[in-house]
């Protein structure tokens, strides 16, 4: 699968992480940056990654920071992103089954590193159910 991922400065430690684990299970992986822990503006990090995605050119993204909170509005600001702010493997997993979400926003002081690649995990496993949720998601996207 291609996957683009982005992140702030107070992401970098876990995008390198999650980049690792995604290439080793054979995924292709675009990283948009930041490229070290340097203090910078996350919307231009995390709006490239969502316009990549919107596009199709990707078919999912990762978007990190401090909390995850102002990635994930970035992200939505994106015509066709739903981005869901995830903090466990139960919130990824509801996150793909019932909204569909095509983008995961993570928070590097929010999770504890031992539980961040579950949640990436389950997040890229997780199908979507659609049944009612496909209506809802229809909703949001006349929007």
């Amino acid at each position: 699968m291609k996957i683009a991922i982005g992140t702030d400065h107070a992401g970098f430690l876990y995008k390198e992480k999650i980049k690792a684990f995604l290439i080793s299970l054979g995924h292709e992986v675009k990283d948009f940056g930041t490229f070290n822990d340097a203090s910078c503006d996350y919307p231009d990090f995390i709006i490239p990654v969502a316009q990549a995605v919107s596009s199709g050119e990707y078919k999912k993204g990762i978007v990190l920071g401090g909390s995850g909170n102002g990635e994930a509005i970035a992200a939505n600001k994106v015509k066709g992103i739903r981005c869901a702010v995830c903090w466990n493997s139960i919130s990824a997993e509801m996150a793909r089954r019932h909204n569909d979400a095509n983008v995961l926003s993570l928070g590097q002081r929010m999770i504890e590193e031992e539980k961040l690649l579950d949640i990436v995990q389950t997040w890229l496993e997780t199908a979507f159910d659609g049944g009612r949720h496909q209506r809802r998601i229809e909703k949001i996207q006349e929007m």
